[in-house]
C-alpha cells in the first residue's frame, strides 16, 4: 500500500516521556514528508499546546494539519485556518459541572488559552505542565463559562475515574462523546466528535482514502482513529485492549515505536536522495 498520511497522537506516542521527539523518529517523519506523505498531529491537547511540535516537524512547510481537542478542531498549519470546529454550549458545561459535583471529581475547561478551574488539584497541574497553558482559578466555574467551549475534562484517580467513565458513558449516550485520554483525564466533546470522525472529515477534503492512512496511538481516545485508518497501529506501551483492536503493534514511545512504523511501511521501498 502506498500510504499518503501518517496521523500521530502526541503524549506517549510521538513524544518520549520527557515530551521530546527522538532523533530517529524526527528523521523518519521528515523523510516521509520529503516524499510527499502528510504528517498530521492528533491529540487531546488544545491547539495552542501543539504548535511547538508542529513547528519542530515543519508542518507548515509541508502543508499539513493539526487535529486538536480530540478532533474537535482541525487547523491548517500553512494558513492557520480552522477547517472544522466543534463546541459545547455553556448550558452543557454547567450540566457537566453538576455531574462532576455529584460524582465528587475535579473538573476544568478552557477559556481562550487558559485552563479554568475552581480549585487547584494535582491533575490540572499535570495538564498545565503538559500543555504549557496557565491555570486560572475562579470562584465559580458556572459563572465563568458564558460562551461555548471546545471540551471539558473531569479528573480523578484512575480507579475512581474508570467508574465515573462507565457511568457517564451510559448516562450521556447520544448526547456527548465521553472517553479517557490519560488514566486520570476523562474528556467530554460534542456527540460524534472523535479523532476518527475528524480524520474522516480531513481526508474527505484532501481526497485521500482511509486505506491510505496510518494512525498511531496509545490510549482510548486514539481508538476511533486506529480503527478508522487503513493501518491502525498501537504503541507497545498501549493497554492490551487497544493492542487487540489495532492492525499492528509497534515498539514503545521510548524505543522509537513511531519511527519503526514509518521506516517499515512508508520508507522501506523509497529511495531517498
Amino acid at each position: 500500500m502506498n500510504y499518503k498520511m501518517i496521523v500521530l497522537d502526541l503524549d506517549d506516542t510521538l513524544l518520549q516521556d520527557d515530551h521530546t521527539i527522538s532523533p530517529r523518529t524526527k528523521k523518519a517523519l521528515m523523510d516521509a514528508q520529503e516524499v510527499g506523505v502528510k504528517v498530521v498531529l492528533a491529540s487531546g491537547r488544545p491547539t495552542y499546546a501543539m504548535y511547538g511540535i508542529a513547528e519542530e516537524l515543519n508542518l507548515k512547510k509541508y502543508g499539513s494539519f493539526i487535529l486538536s481537542f480530540n478532533g474537535a478542531k482541525i487547523t491548517n498549519c500553512l494558513t492557520g485556518e480552522e477547517l472544522f470546529s466543534s463546541t459545547l454550549s455553556p448550558e452543557t458545561v454547567h450540566h457537566l459541572y453538576e455531574l462532576s459535583r455529584r460524582e465528587n471529581v475535579w473538573m476544568h475547561t478552557y477559556v481562550g488559552d487558559t485552563i479554568v478551574t475552581e480549585a487547584g488539584n494535582q491533575y490540572t497541574d499535570i495538564e498545565s505542565e503538559i500543555t504549557g497553558l496557565e491555570i486560572f482559578e475562579v470562584d465559580s466555574l458556572v459563572d465563568s463559562v458564558k460562551e461555548p467551549v471546545v471540551k471539558v475534562l473531569m479528573l480523578e484517580d484512575e480507579m475512581e475515574l474508570a467508574k465515573v467513565e462507565k457511568k457517564l458513558q451510559q448516562e450521556l449516550a447520544g448526547q456527548l462523546s465521553v472517553m479517557r485520554s490519560k488514566p486520570f483525564f476523562l474528556e467530554f466533546t460534542e456527540a460524534g466528535v472523535t479523532k476518527g470522525t475528524s480524520l474522516n472529515h480531513l481526508i474527505g477534503q484532501l481526497g485521500i482514502k482511509r486505506e491510505e492512512v496510518i494512525a498511531i496511538g496509545d490510549s482510548y481516545n486514539d481508538l476511533a482513529m486506529i480503527e478508522f485508518a487503513g493501518l491502525g497501529v498501537a504503541m507497545g506501551n498501549a493497554p492490551a485492549d487497544i493492542k487487540e483492536k489495532a492492525n499492528y503493534v509497534t515498539d514503545t514511545n521510548m524505543n522509537d515505536g513511531v519511527a519503526k512504523v514509518v521506516e517499515k511501511f512508508v520508507l522501506k521501498s523509497v529511495q531517498l536522495v
